[in-house]
């Protein structure tokens, strides 16, 4: 379940990702599978090949990019998640959802 994002961040993540631009979105998140973990970054790019490149630059593999619609995803949780969001000077994001 996702949560503590408006609108208009989701719809501007999603024009960013068809865009074929690297986009992210992080939000509260809550899944039984991951008890410890209260936030995800989304890491999207309708190109495919160009979030591979990306995964692969930062150490991730790209087998785990959810491709399952329109908005191809990686899902960044816990210390990678601050670790990338700092590379990227997100720190909005990293303040908002208390991971500075």
């Amino acid at each position: 379940m996702a949560f503590g994002i408006k609108r208009k961040e989701l719809e501007g993540w999603k024009a960013a990702v068809a865009r074929g631009e690297i986009a992210f979105l992080t939000h509260y998140w809550l899944d039984p599978r991951f008890p410890d973990m209260r936030t995800v970054t989304k890491v999207g790019c309708s190109d495919r090949v160009k979030l591979s490149r990306w995964c692969l630059d930062n150490g991730l593999n790209p087998r785990y990019i959810h491709d399952r619609s329109e908005y191809p995803h990686f899902d960044l949780l816990g210390p990678k998640q601050r670790e990338v969001l700092r590379a990227a000077n997100l720190l909005e994001q990293l303040e908002r959802f208390g991971m500075a």
